[in-house]
């Protein structure tokens, strides 16, 4: 059920999970007043040179909350991700947590069913427990949560609010990484700027925390930058207007391959992080369409 509460009084405690595999920032925001928490775009691990999946990126978080005595309120994912299989599932399983997203995977599943010929796919998100609406909230104990969308990358992508807090995924990366790209089935580099914009509305002491980080120049991995960092030094943004974020997105990205993982990660994301059911002969096939991004640079 979701709440309504005034604005939240405290600072959440964030800590953040880097998964250096697909450089992925995993997190959980808890409230120090209650100890309740929600984990943010959890990872399954998986290794496409042998097939293997595994759950050490999670257990990871499960040891986080064990240890710190938090109770997961939430288990939130922020778009379907494109290069990292969802652990959403597992982390249910083993907490009882509610799992949400963004309403607009709705429209994801829709799409991407057409390119996996998935017949049996149910298009109406009913494999998370909450969908999120823009403008929706929610309390993780007395911290209250409010949803922003935020469609460019994906057209489903969210941010979550918490406090002084943003979760901004693939959207803003730290300053020096730019921004994500657009051109995934349902991007668009336009919407992605007006997105941005509502993001770098919020107040300039705003902690954002972004979803990747690819360590340019091989520096250490980072995640958190601030809403005025973002606004002065982020060279995709600074100085530059509507169209020429287009301009330079739309070029940056005819020139990017497909993330390695997308035709694999996909088909679990839009499930809600589930795994394929057995064959008969007990394992789990996924299903890799061919020929089915076309235009996209080659890797």
């Amino acid at each position: 059920m979701i709440e309504r509460a005034a604005a939240s009084p405290v600072r959440p405690d964030v800590t953040a999970f880097y998964e250096p595999r697909t450089s992925s920032v995993q997190y959980v925001v808890a409230d120090p007043a209650t100890g309740m928490a929600a984990i943010v775009d959890p990872v399954l691990d998986f290794d496409e040179k042998s097939g293997s999946t595994a759950t050490a990126s999670a257990d990871a978080i499960l040891a986080h909350v064990a240890q710190k005595r938090l109770t997961v309120a939430w288990i939130l994912d922020t778009h379907p991700h494109a290069d990292h299989f969802s652990a959403a599932a597992y982390l249910k399983a083993r907490t009882g947590a509610p799992t949400a997203i963004g309403a607009g995977i709705v429209d994801v599943q829709s799409l991407w069913k057409e390119i996996y010929g998935f017949d049996d796919l149910a298009v109406d998100g009913s494999q998370w427990d909450h969908l999120f609406a823009d403008g929706d909230r929610f309390m993780i104990g007395s911290l209250e949560a409010r949803v922003m969308f935020s469609p460019g990358h994906t057209l489903a992508s969210v941010t979550y609010v918490v406090g002084d807090a943003a979760f901004v995924h693939d959207t803003l990366f730290m300053p020096d990484s730019g921004t994500a790209r657009a051109d995934f089935p349902g991007g668009s580099a336009r919407r992605l700027w007006r997105s941005i914009e509502a993001i770098l509305a919020l107040p300039d002491g705003t902690r954002l925390f972004t979803g990747h980080d690819y360590r340019p120049g091989g520096r250490p991995a980072r995640w958190e930058s601030s809403v005025a960092e973002q606004k002065r030094d982020n060279p995709h943004i600074a100085g530059r207007n509507e169209a020429d974020f287009i301009a330079l997105r739309e070029a940056r990205d005819r020139t990017l391959p497909m993330p390695r993982l997308i035709l694999h990660a996909l088909q679990v994301n839009i499930r809600g992080g589930r795994l394929p059911e057995p064959g008969p002969d007990g394992r789990r096939y996924l299903k890799f369409p061919l020929d089915a991004l076309t235009g996209a640079a080659w890797g």
